[in-house]
């Protein structure tokens, strides 16, 4: 999620509130989640954090699917943990399979230092980068790997710095988002779920929506075959 200035001014604690509750639905295991939320440093962006912070703070631990699940959450908060320059916001548990949230936070030259910061952990945790203007918020976005999603929070005095980060995101991500949350897929005749590797491995398709037919189905040309043969294959 890119949180431009005058959107976080204007309601960066609702945008706090619902990146977690997107963040944690289903104990963070939506493959869209939203996992990285940058923002511009400064007043607006520490209340933003305070509010993440306030909202998931509360919340209950969850059951991941799977014990391995769970163990692959507990090793990615610790390797996000043991990165220098990262800040632990909110602790959190992982026992067994039982998991509350993680919350930590970054400069933009950390993060850009280290591309491991934005490998994905699957659960419910979240980072936020916070870079020191809109030139590195879009070196940032030019540093990420192939997304499913990426969302632009903003309001119309922010639209020249979004249609900046534009080119780049629709190079990133198979589904771009503004002002909005990416969880929730909607079966729809417009809906991309896929995105550049490693986000898929078939850059070009989907695997929700009408062109999800080009995924799922394998093309097959019978060449100088009996009528009879092809009327079989067709029952």
């Amino acid at each position: 999620m890119f949180l431009l200035p005058h959107a976080v001014a204007a309601r960066g604690a609702e945008i706090a509130t619902g990146w977690a509750a997107s963040l944690t639905m289903g104990a963070g295991q939506f493959c869209t989640n939203p996992g990285i939320a940058v923002l511009i440093d400064g007043p607006e962006a520490q209340a933003f954090i305070a509010a993440a912070k306030a909202a998931l703070d509360p919340l209950p631990a969850q059951t991941m699917l799977t014990d391995g699940i769970a163990a692959a959450y507990r090793e990615g908060r610790d390797r996000i943990a043991d990165v220098p320059g990262v800040r632990k916001l909110l602790s959190a548990m992982c026992n067994q399979r039982n998991a509350t949230p993680s919350l930590f936070e970054v400069s933009g030259d950390a993060w850009l230092a280290n591309h491991t910061l934005g490998e994905e952990v699957f659960g419910p945790l979240g980072l936020i980068v916070r870079v020191r203007d809109a030139a590195q918020m879009a070196q940032t976005a030019r540093g990420l790997q192939g997304q499913l999603t990426c969302t632009l929070h903003l309001d119309d005095a922010d639209a020249e710095q979004a249609r900046q980060l534009m080119p780049v995101l629709q190079r990133k991500a198979g589904r771009i988002l503004a002002n909005g949350f990416p969880t929730g897929v909607e079966v729809c005749d417009a809906m991309v779920h896929g995105g550049p590797y490693p986000a898929s491995t078939n850059f070009g398709a989907t695997s929700v929506g009408t062109m999800s037919i080009r995924r799922w189905l394998r093309p097959v040309s019978y060449q100088h075959m009996p009528s009879a043969l092809l009327d079989h294959f067709q029952d």
